[in-house]
C-alpha cells in the first residue's frame, strides 16, 4: 500500500485584543522563528496577514496558519470585522500590565466567535511577561478568566521571545485533531 500524502491543512487565526497589548509583536516574532521583533511601537490599522506553516508532531502533515493581525481600536472594528468572515482559531492577546485589557478579551472573544457562526479553538494570552515588576495580573487571574471563556491560556514575553510559540502550537495542534475526529466520523458512517 503506499505511503499516504501529507496533509496540509488551512486555518484562519484572527489575532484580536486591545491596542499595544502585543499583537503584532507576538505575530511578527512568531512568524520570523523568533528573528524579528519589531523595535518601534507601529499602530496597525486594519488587519495585517502572514501565513506560518506547523508542522504536526508525529506526522508529515502540517497546518498552515493564516494569521491576521487585528487593530485593537474601536475607530477601526467595524473594518477589521470584516476581515474576520469564517475565522478557524483565536487568538485573544492582553497585556500582563493592564488589567483593563484582559476586561476587554471576552468582548474580542464573542466578536471573533460572532464571525465564526460556530465554536472555534481560542487562546487567551498574556503577553510581557518581561515586565515582572509592572505586573498586574496573576497568572491565578488570567487562567479563572480563561476558564470562564473556555479557552487555554499561555503567558509569554514577545519582546524575550519566551513561549510565543506555544499558543500557536497549541491552536494548530487543536485544529489538526479536529480535523482527524471529522475522518473518524466520515469513516465510520461509510463502512
Amino acid at each position: 500500500m503506499p505511503a499516504a500524502m501529507p496533509v496540509v491543512l488551512r486555518a484562519k487565526c484572527v489575532v484580536v485584543g486591545d491596542s499595544t497589548v502585543g499583537k503584532s509583536a507576538l505575530t511578527q516574532v512568531f512568524h520570523s522563528d523568533g528573528t524579528h521583533f519589531p523595535k518601534a511601537y507601529s499602530m496597525t490599522v486594519g488587519v495585517e496577514l502572514c501565513v506560518k506553516t506547523v508542522n504536526i508532531p508525529d506526522t508529515s502533515n502540517s497546518v498552515e496558519l493564516y494569521i491576521y493581525d487585528s487593530a485593537g481600536k474601536e475607530m477601526f472594528s467595524d473594518y477589521i470585522q470584516q476581515m474576520w468572515d469564517s475565522p478557524s482559531l483565536a487568538f485573544v492577546v492582553f497585556d500582563l500590565t493592564n488589567e483593563k485589557s484582559l476586561s476587554s478579551c471576552v468582548k474580542w472573544l464573542e466578536r471573533v466567535k460572532a464571525k465564526a457562526g460556530r465554536d472555534i479553538h481560542a487562546v487567551l494570552v498574556g503577553n510581557k511577561t518581561d515586565l515582572d515588576t509592572r505586573r498586574a495580573v496573576t497568572s491565578d487571574i488570567a487562567k479563572k478568566a480563561a476558564a470562564g471563556m473556555e479557552v487555554e491560556y499561555f503567558e509569554c514575553s514577545a519582546k524575550e521571545r519566551e513561549n510565543v510559540e506555544a499558543p500557536f502550537y497549541f491552536l494548530a495542534n487543536a485544529y489538526y485533531k479536529q480535523y482527524q475526529e471529522k475522518i473518524s466520523i466520515t469513516q465510520s458512517i461509510c463502512e
